[in-house]
C-alpha cells in the first residue's frame, strides 16, 4: 500500500485514482500508524510552500515523513509535494523545507508566461529505474510558478527547458524522489513513473 500524505494541500482523488487505475493500493492518509504500515509514500501539493509546511508541521506530517525515509521507506514527492523537499524556499518569505534534498526553490525567471502550465518534454540527466522504459523527450504536464534551483547535479533525473530556466523535472537522492510535473495527469508517461515507483517498492 502507498500512503498519499493529506495535510489539506493536494490533487489527492485524482493521484489516488491514477493509482487505481494501475491496480495499486493507495490511501489518502494523515495517521501515523498507516503511513508507517504502507510501503511507499507520496507526499502531493497545489498551493503556496509557506502554507504547505505550515500544515505539514501542524499534523506533525514533517517529522513523520522525515522518519520513514531515515528507515528507508521511498517517498516520492510530486508538483508542490516535491519543492518541499528542498532545503527552503522563497515563495512569499523564506521559508525552510523538508531538507531530504539539497537545494532552493526560486520563482521562475524571464519574459515568460508565469505560471508554466502545460506540456513539456524531459530531457534526462542519468539513469534511474523511475524512468524505465520512458522515452527521451518524454512529454509530461506542468503547473508551477516556482522551480527547484542550487541542486546537486547528481541529485537530477531529468530536467525541462521553460525559457531560459532548466526546470529540474525529476529529481533523486536514495530513496526519496521528486516530480515537477504532475505524473496523475501526463497520459501513459505520467503512470509509467509511477507503477515504475511502485515496482521499487513492492516486496
Amino acid at each position: 500500500m502507498i500512503s498519499i500524505i493529506d495535510y489539506g494541500m493536494g490533487n489527492l482523488k485524482s493521484v489516488e485514482n491514477a493509482f487505481k487505475f494501475l491496480g495499486i493500493e493507495a490511501v489518502i492518509t494523515r495517521d501515523e500508524k498507516e503511513i508507517k504500515n504502507s510501503k511507499g509514500i507520496l507526499l502531493p501539493g497545489v498551493g503556496a510552500f509557506p502554507d504547505a509546511m505550515k500544515n505539514l508541521k501542524e499534523y506533525n506530517l514533517d517529522s513523520i515523513i522525515k522518519e520513514e525515509v531515515k528507515n528507508g521507506k521511498p517517498l516520492l514527492g510530486v508538483c508542490l509535494g516535491m519543492q518541499l523537499l528542498f532545503s527552503k524556499s522563497y515563495e512569499g518569505e523564506e521559508c525552510e523545507g523538508l531538507d531530504l534534498i539539497t537545494g532552493s526553490v526560486k520563482k521562475l525567471q524571464g519574459n515568460i508566461k508565469i505560471p508554466h502550465i502545460g506540456w513539456n518534454s524531459l530531457e534526462f540527466n542519468r539513469e534511474d529505474k523511475l524512468i524505465d522504459g520512458l522515452k527521451e523527450e518524454s512529454y509530461v504536464y506542468f503547473v508551477h510558478s516556482f522551480f527547484a534551483t542550487d541542486m546537486k547535479e547528481e541529485d537530477l533525473l531529468a530536467y525541462s527547458i521553460y525559457g531560459d530556466n532548466k526546470i529540474p523535472a525529476l529529481v533523486n537522492r536514495g530513496n526519496v524522489y521528486g516530480a515537477q510535473f504532475h505524473p496523475e495527469k501526463s497520459g501513459d508517461v505520467g503512470l509509467k513513473i509511477l507503477e515504475n515507483f511502485w515496482g521499487m517498492i513492492k516486496w
